[in-house]
């Protein structure tokens, strides 16, 4: 077996929803920049988070 286990990879929790996610690949040199878990809850940060409060 090669590399790291999933188990093992750096994680981070979402400013947006709060949801923990592990790091990828595609963020291997970017990770420190990295706030987001989807392009969703980057998009929906102007927004001031999830649902809003009615």
């Amino acid at each position: 077996m090669r590399g790291v286990s999933k188990q093992d990879l750096p994680e981070k929790i979402c400013l947006v929803c709060g949801r923990p996610f592990t790091w990828r690949k595609k963020w291997k040199k970017v990770w420190d920049e990295v706030k987001y878990c989807s392009e969703r809850c980057r998009r929906s940060k102007a927004s001031g988070g999830t649902k809003s409060s009615s």
